[in-house]
């Protein structure tokens, strides 16, 4: 703490600590005016690109139907957008690999949210109440030797 501090009169007289000031978010955007954010979720990884436009996303050069065709996928990755009140004024560009549909999903839902948050640091606040900032860190447990899986044994018989 503080040096030469002897009795409650010094400690009126000494200066506080500064206090540390939140970060300032500051708008991050490559040459071409978009924001570029990576999402992971599982073995999933999607690299989110956003700018501004009509609202047309592209997965993997193809259209979001067609790419995910489960409407609850859809309704993933537009939860992000949904929350911020922009569906209709960024076009987003989406490029992802591994894991399933499902890990892709919330891959690209990750790297939407961050790249919004690149894009407009006001929107920050929203979208990490609603949890769409946090890598969701669960993975596969490995399977492990002397098991019939990761944690299932083999059937024990006594005779």
């Amino acid at each position: 703490m503080a040096e030469g501090l002897s009795s409650l009169a010094d400690l009126k007289t000494a200066t506080a600590a500064p206090v540390a000031e939140a970060p300032v978010h500051v708008q991050k955007l490559d040459k071409l005016g978009r924001a570029y954010a990576t999402g992971k979720r599982k073995n999933a990884v999607a690299r989110v690109w956003i700018m501004p436009g009509t609202g047309k996303v592209t997965v993997n050069d193809r259209t979001l139907e067609v790419y995910f065709a489960r409407p609850v996928l859809r309704m993933l990755l537009a939860q992000p957008l949904v929350v911020a009140a922009r569906s209709t004024q960024y076009d987003v560009n989406v490029t992802v690999a591994g894991g399933g549909l499902s890990g892709q999903a919330g891959a690209v839902r990750h790297g939407l949210a961050k790249a919004l948050t690149y894009f407009e640091p006001a929107l920050r606040a929203a979208l990490k109440k609603e949890g769409f900032l946090t890598r969701d860190s669960r993975v596969v447990e490995r399977k492990k030797f002397g098991k019939k899986k990761a944690r299932r044994s083999f059937q024990f018989s006594k005779r």
